[in-house]
């Protein structure tokens, strides 16, 4: 996995890239079914509602490795099925939401390069934020393959 931060003049940015061997399509319906996403991302179980169109809600309860849970709230900003998907997080106390982009690009038939972005307002927000990803896409990654989260 690469990774790329930078601190532009309008916030501090992170971008993961990932290549996995299996086709744009799983890794789009792992992200975007509520039972599959479920599964992978430290969502509590009936937890996750997805409505994946530009516009659209979503919610899920995370679950902390320490037992903890925090509901999460946003839209879908924008939706090219197996290709791109912004998705915006509510975040307390700020007028608009915390945008994450993941790009898919299909190498072949058997193998997708995802790529995940987003800009935060602190260096710290994008170091907790880069780090959640990453977990994300550890568990995504070992999800696909069949095994179990990370």
């Amino acid at each position: 996995m690469s990774t790329e931060q930078t601190n532009p003049a309008n916030g501090f940015s992170y971008q993961l890239t990932r290549t996995l061997d299996v086709p744009a399509e799983r890794v789009w319906r792992a992200w975007t079914t509520a039972d599959q996403y479920a599964q992978w991302a430290y969502a509590a179980p009936g937890s996750v509602e997805m409505d994946v169109r530009p516009g659209g809600a979503w919610k899920a309860t995370m679950v902390t490795p320490d037992g903890g849970q925090f509901p999460l709230t946003g839209s879908y900003l924008e939706v090219d099925e197996n290709r791109v998907l912004v998705v915006g997080m509510d975040v307390p106390g700020k007028p608009a939401p915390a945008e994450m982009t993941m790009e898919l690009e299909e190498e072949d038939d058997r193998r997708t390069q995802i790529v995940l972005r987003q800009t935060c307002d602190t260096a710290e927000e994008r170091d907790m934020a880069e780090q959640g990803s990453t977990m994300l896409l550890d568990s995504l990654g070992a999800f696909l393959a069949g095994g179990a989260r990370g």
